[in-house]
């Protein structure tokens, strides 16, 4: 019978694990925890591979536990980082504790009846500790030796920057966390992405030298393009999972956007669909890339599992509006989160109603001059609300305000300008 190490293989989101004997243990249920650092309000793409794996893990009938890192996250973890992070306040991260912890309860199911997901804060522990009690219960069982022969502390300790004793000492924490968790939980298994291979085999070796017990690794691949470019907020390209950081409309958009040689491959790691229709998506694109069928499912599914039909609603709508599609029904605060990214000029109601309409184009800057609001116009390629304005004097009428404080302007297919009512 398949395993979740099974799943995880066929799906993509396997990369390693410490010891064949896990093969044997997850043939029964047993409790596997991740970590998820709070150095963000929101959780973003490259975390939910992680959450994708305890996802799977609990639908195949293992206890899964959602570690919060509110006393790890003032440290940082040096893992995969070329460069110490800069350190949070205490309340940033409990701002921030609060933002994962919302994104996860989407994800896990907490009120599982046999086997409910469980969320943990490793700052509930650690802050028992005074920094003689944690070198004396904690630091005797670690060999320098072994802390510097880890890659991620080899990396640091050959870069220009060097490493502190405050991110070497990381290890040591995480360490911890998976001794806590196995004593207190019953853990015997930890997930975590491929840089964090170091973290996880010390948290292994810890459990074996205090408890002479046996613990687990296992290690998820870093998703990247078929560019060789990672989901990451260091990369530039985040997208996060909180739609006030990542728009609907723009997290759809990135999975929409996806190239064919990624496709299939992001299908088996961001969603849940089965395998075989999977393998037809594949085929499908194979023989008609051009109608990208893959990219839909997929923009589709992932944005439903991440904010639901409402949130799969709008970034339909948003992306309907963008081409051209009707504004009307459209309430105020979806129009402002479709057109979040999108110029904007605020002018004062006098100078907009009553006015001709090629003189408000001119005001809120969408061109440089009523000349050219003109020339645009007489080519049709001038709208007001999506809709072509085919009279050069056209006035702009209160209605033309959508719940009377804004209008869309649009010149030629793409160019958008907001115009916001000041007063």
């Amino acid at each position: 019978m398949p395993t979740i190490l099974d799943t995880l293989k066929a799906r993509g989101l396997y990369e390693a694990q410490t010891s064949p004997e896990l093969d044997t243990l997850v043939q029964q249920p047993t409790t596997i925890y991740a970590g998820f650092d709070p150095s963000s309000s929101s959780l973003q793409a490259g975390n939910f591979v992680a959450i994708m794996a305890l996802a799977h893990c609990q639908r195949a009938g293992h206890r899964v536990i959602a570690l919060a890192g509110g006393a790890t996250g003032l440290i940082g973890d040096p893992s995969g980082k070329s460069a110490e992070r800069q350190l949070l306040s205490e309340a940033e991260v409990q701002q921030n504790l609060a933002g994962i912890q919302e994104n996860l309860t989407r994800f896990l199911d907490f009120n599982h009846a046999t086997a409910p997901a469980k969320l943990v804060n490793n700052y509930d522990w650690h802050k028992n500790f005074t920094f003689i009690t944690f070198l004396r219960d904690v630091g005797k069982h670690f060999r320098m030796t072994q802390m510097l022969g880890k890659e991620s502390v080899k990396k640091r300790m050959l870069s220009d920057d060097g490493m502190s004793f405050t991110e070497f000492c990381y290890q040591l924490l995480q360490a911890y966390d998976f001794l806590w968790l196995h004593e207190h939980e019953g853990c015997r298994v930890q997930l975590g992405g491929s840089d964090q291979w170091g973290n996880i085999t010390a948290g292994t070796e810890l459990i074996r030298r205090v408890r002479g017990a046996e613990a687990y690794g296992l290690t998820l691949p870093l998703v990247c393009d078929s560019q060789g470019r990672k989901f990451g907020k260091s990369e530039g390209n985040a997208v996060y999972l909180d739609h006030r950081k990542t728009s609907y409309y723009d997290f759809y958009q990135f999975f929409l956007r996806t190239a064919d040689a990624d496709a299939a491959r992001y299908l088996r790691i961001f969603t849940f669909l089965p395998l075989e229709q999977i393998a037809q998506l594949e085929e499908q694109m194979n023989g008609a890339p051009e109608k990208r069928e893959a990219q839909r499912v997929l923009a589709e599914e992932v944005t439903r599992c991440v904010h639901g039909a409402h949130g799969l609603a709008v970034a339909q709508r948003a992306s309907e509006v963008l081409f051209g599609g009707s504004l009307d029904g459209l309430p105020l605060a979806d129009l402002l989160g479709i057109f979040a990214n999108v110029p904007s000029a605020e002018l004062p109601r006098a100078a907009v109603v009553g006015k001709p309409v090629l003189d408000v184009v001119a005001a809120a800057g969408l061109v440089a001059s009523k000349g050219e609001a003109r020339r645009l116009a007489q080519q049709g390629g001038l709208y007001l609300n999506n809709r072509r304005v085919t009279d050069i004097a056209q006035l702009f009428v209160a209605d033309d305000l959508i719940e009377g404080r804004v209008a869309v302007l649009r010149a030629g297919k793409k160019s958008f300008q907001l115009v916001k009512i000041s007063d």
